[in-house]
């Protein structure tokens, strides 16, 4: 196969699932409003369940619904059968994925449902599959073709499952409020995780602030300065505000007669300070566009932290 034919291909698949696409977005309605709701609602967890493909998917968006605050697991229909049925609760809510609609493998999940009154919610293709006719609510999946020409493989399909999936899961996730802090309890590793960690989650203690008072002497507070390791000394009011802060470019401004200066005299008053609750990739950001290494971090005026641009690297915010 050339170039030319592979590119000619890779373009037909994108745009007969990207048409499919457009289709499943203009027909969404008040099932997929009921279903928003029911998962919204629910006391217990989503129980995602299929075969073959639509079990890879199901996995899926079970991993999406988990990671964005709505509880969810994935119980593979045949070992349903076999004993994990019991994982399903009376609160739980099924949502079921099959093209068809007719995987015998289902039969015992969707009996199971009906049984104890488990909201069965069903993704297909065929509304009048068994599946289809079954569920509380059927998520309809648009009748479009596979991206595959003359091979009837899930293509198409799955990539409409997947993104109904992610459809459920951040209307849902919009439903409750669902907010960046929210997300980052659930991502505490990785890069996501660090771009949402806070600057408390990463700033150095009360116990390692450069601190003095207005009135010390400047060799007192070079002693200080030196002995943190910070390349500044912050400095403190009788209120317990911070007041300046004192770095090399201070140093070498009052060169002259600089062991004779008190800190206040130093000192550039009013320094650019951060609040303990602001993100950590916020705090880089402002770094960046302030071109400083080292911040105080205040918390109604009063140094609690001290959070240097190294500490941010090393945590990963970058």
């Amino acid at each position: 196969m050339t170039a030319f034919d592979a590119i000619a291909v890779g373009r037909r698949v994108l745009a007969t699932e990207a048409q499919a696409l457009g289709l499943m977005a203009d027909g969404l309605g008040e099932a997929f409003m009921a279903a928003v709701e029911t998962i919204f609602t629910a006391k217990g967890r989503v129980v995602l369940t299929g075969v073959g493909k639509s079990g890879h998917v199901g996995r899926k968006i079970a991993a999406t619904l988990a990671s964005t605050g709505t509880p969810a697991m994935f119980v593979h229909a045949n070992e349903a059968s076999h004993g994990d049925l019991g994982m399903i609760g009376v609160d739980d809510v099924v949502l079921a994925l099959s093209k068809s609609g007719e995987v015998k493998e289902l039969t015992d999940v969707i009996h199971y449902a009906k049984r104890f009154g488990v909201p069965l919610l069903a993704m297909t293709a065929s509304a009048g599959s068994a599946l289809g006719k079954a569920a509380d609510i059927l998520l309809l999946l648009p009748d479009a073709p596979e991206a595959t020409d003359g091979v009837n493989a899930p293509t198409t399909s799955t990539t409409l499952q997947i993104a109904l999936g992610d459809a459920l899961a951040v209307a849902v996730l919009e439903r409750r409020g669902f907010t960046a802090d929210d997300f980052r309890i659930y991502h505490p590793g990785g890069k996501l995780g660090a771009m949402l960690r806070t600057v408390a989650d990463i700033m150095h203690g009360e116990e390692d602030l450069p601190l003095v008072g207005p009135h010390t002497p400047m060799p007192q507070a070079l002693l200080v300065m030196t002995e943190k390791r910070f390349g500044c000394v912050g400095v403190q009011d009788q209120a317990g505000q911070l007041a300046g802060l004192i770095t090399d470019g201070d140093l070498r401004r009052h060169m002259d007669g600089l062991l004779g200066l008190t800190a206040e005299q130093v000192m550039t008053a009013k320094p650019r300070a951060i609040g303990p609750d602001m993100l950590a990739a916020e705090a880089l950001r402002l770094m960046n566009q302030w071109r400083i290494t080292v911040m105080f971090v205040v918390q109604d005026g009063k140094p609690v932290g001290i959070l240097h641009i190294h500490d941010l690297l090393r945590a990963g915010v970058v």
